[in-house]
């Protein structure tokens, strides 16, 4: 893969630029900034871009805002963010334009470097990634329509799991559920949240997107 990196920490920056260049991807471009990842990203179009939300000159929210503009300018651009931080506004701003190729990781809870390698390499290849403490916050942030109230217990549950990038059978794993039972939830949830089939969207996608919708 061909990366793009913007980490204000100087060591954590040049970490990740190690790490990724021995696995035998190419970084090219490392920042420290939002203004830079956006040149970087434009100049180099990259498989996929990682950013940290809080960088220079304000350490609040540049590297989310810098990455909602891109996917705004570049449609389909994929970017992780990893962060320590949970900013949940503009998280859900990310994740509204429905294009897919976005992640959210908290670097705290980050155990294995294979966790997130793969979490990168799917986020390249067009899925949504979102660590659950960023699901439960988003949540957690949103009120929740009528329609989402008709939703059940297990329905939520899994709508939740859908929401950190789960396929039906890790669902059923993770509920010691039968992969029928799953996809029988799954079509539930489709239809309460009135999702008909289309070519042309992700139901998964805005099946999760309704749930976080303000």
């Amino acid at each position: 893969m061909r990366v793009v990196i913007a980490e204000d920490s100087t060591i954590l920056r040049q970490g990740l630029v190690e790490l990724l260049t021995l696995r035998g991807h190419e970084v090219v471009a490392a920042v420290k900034d939002g203004e830079h990842l956006r040149a970087a990203v434009t100049e180099h179009r990259p498989d996929v871009s990682i950013a940290d939300i809080r960088m220079p000159p304000t350490h609040t929210d540049e590297g989310l805002r810098a990455a909602i503009a891109l996917r705004s300018e570049l449609p389909g651009c994929a970017i992780l963010l990893f962060s320590q931080y949970v900013e949940t506004t503009y998280a859900a701003e990310l994740l509204a334009d429905r294009a897919g190729g976005v992640g959210y990781l908290l670097k705290d809870r980050v155990a294995e470097v294979s966790d997130f390698l793969d979490a990168l390499r799917r986020v390249s290849e067009g899925e949504t990634v979102l660590d659950p403490e960023v699901v439960q916050q988003l949540f957690a942030s949103t009120r929740k329509s009528d329609v989402l109230a008709g939703l059940t217990g297990r329905e939520r549950e899994v709508l939740g799991l859908m929401a950190e990038g789960r396929s039906n059978a890790a669902i059923a794993t993770g509920l010691f559920l039968s992969a029928g039972s799953v996809e029988k939830y799954v079509t539930s949830i489709f239809g309460k949240l009135g999702l008909s089939p289309s070519d042309g969207d992700n139901r998964r996608v805005l099946a999760v997107l309704r749930y976080l919708q303000p």
